[in-house]
């Protein structure tokens, strides 16, 4: 009697030509744990600044309600930020090629997005490895279904070798159980990970997280990290960095729809603030929160049926964000031990007037592979 095969085997062969709209997904967490993080999150201490009750990072984009909210505010021609940064992207990873091209590399993407810039980045890379595997990671399975069908069906990029991956990489358990999986998936094959779209400046400690994953990475890997950057910093550029975020329709919508879907809180986009304050002399800080300014108390009701008592002036932060200055970028790569390998910067060109805003692009390496982080990094950083 011959052993039977395993259905993972057995599942390429049973879905080939079948044209339904199937998604294949690795789920890292039992969701349930999540939901009580977020519920958690919400019983928060009272501030009158944001420091309290708070969406984390991650929960602005679950559920099915924030993905749809987020595609909307990408799709939206008045999110100028966003459609700019997706043009500056292609521009900067054609610089940032020519660093990958000599090896066959893996892709791990942390954030999937709208999967537009995966898709740029598949398309390079599988020309130096047909066997690629390209594996998106998200905490939100609805981002990784949206994100991955643009990476993937757009760039003709095969299903077999793609595996969304559902994991809060915030956690540090998490990423190595994540980076363990991955080498006994692909063994001692390169791998580049990805942060893009500015995503570490989403969370509350940029540094923590930008450890959490250069701790993962073998001599072999790289790490792409976007970021946006700023080339200014006083309280006129961060009232600026805040303005952006403020001045279309669609954004709102999206940063307060994790509220709208969790909670029974009526939520008014008139009591959204976004604050623009310098962080440690070195960056932009956003911070984007409802603020009860109603005059009146209000209840407001969870995911496990409490209710929590919302004084007046209370905030709930739903989402943070930066603009990084060059000092920042090169305090935290220096902290991290990672060495520049390549870093892109431009401006952005939609305002008549000079603009301080930009994004920047660096291809890192860890401290481990050896390279002269003295020579690299100091040229890097005078240009």
């Amino acid at each position: 009697m011959t052993e039977p095969v395993h259905v993972i085997r057995k599942l390429e062969q049973a879905l080939v030509d079948d044209d339904f709209a199937w998604s294949l997904l690795l789920v890292g967490e039992d969701q349930t744990d999540k939901l009580a993080t977020l519920t958690g999150d919400l019983r928060g201490p009272v501030s009158g600044t944001g420091d309290g009750k708070q969406i984390a990072s991650g929960f602005s984009y679950w559920g099915i309600g924030p993905t749809i909210a987020w595609a909307n505010a990408t799709n939206d021609p008045f999110y100028l930020v966003m459609k700019a940064g997706t043009e500056s992207f292609l521009r900067h990873w054609r610089k940032v090629r020519p660093h990958l091209d000599s090896t066959g590399f893996h892709l791990v993407s942390l954030g999937i997005g709208t999967g537009v810039k995966d898709r740029t980045i598949l398309e390079d890379m599988r020309r130096n490895n047909k066997h690629m595997y390209y594996i998106p990671v998200d905490m939100s399975s609805e981002m990784l279904r949206m994100g991955t069908v643009e990476a993937v069906r757009g760039g003709r990029f095969p299903m077999a070798q793609v595996l969304p991956v559902q994991l809060d990489f915030s956690i540090a358990d998490n990423l190595s159980e994540l980076a363990q999986m991955v080498t006994r998936l692909i063994g001692e094959d390169p791998v580049l990970f990805t942060l893009t779209g500015n995503t570490l400046a989403n969370f509350e400690n940029d540094e923590e997280l930008l450890q959490l994953v250069t701790d993962v990475l073998r001599p072999q890997d790289r790490l792409l990290l976007e970021v946006a950057s700023t080339t200014r910093l006083d309280q006129e550029t961060a009232d600026a960095a805040a303005d952006e975020y403020h001045q279309t329709r669609a954004f709102a919508e999206f940063v307060t729809s994790a509220l709208r879907y969790n909670t029974d809180l009526k939520v008014d986009n008139e009591h959204v603030k976004f604050i623009g304050e310098i962080q440690d002399e070195d960056a932009l800080l956003v911070k984007i929160m409802w603020q009860n300014d109603t005059g009146n108390e209000i209840r407001m009701g969870l995911p496990d049926h409490t209710d929590v008592v919302l004084p007046v002036g209370d905030t709930i932060r739903l989402l943070t964000t930066r603009k990084y200055s060059t000092a920042r970028l090169k305090r935290l790569t220096t902290s991290c031990k990672l060495t520049p390998v390549e870093a892109i910067q431009s401006q952005f060109r939609y305002t008549r007037r000079p603009n301080p805003f930009g994004l920047e692009l660096l291809l890192l390496a860890p401290a481990a592979a050896g390279a002269n982080p003295s020579t690299l990094a100091d040229d890097i950083w005078l240009r």
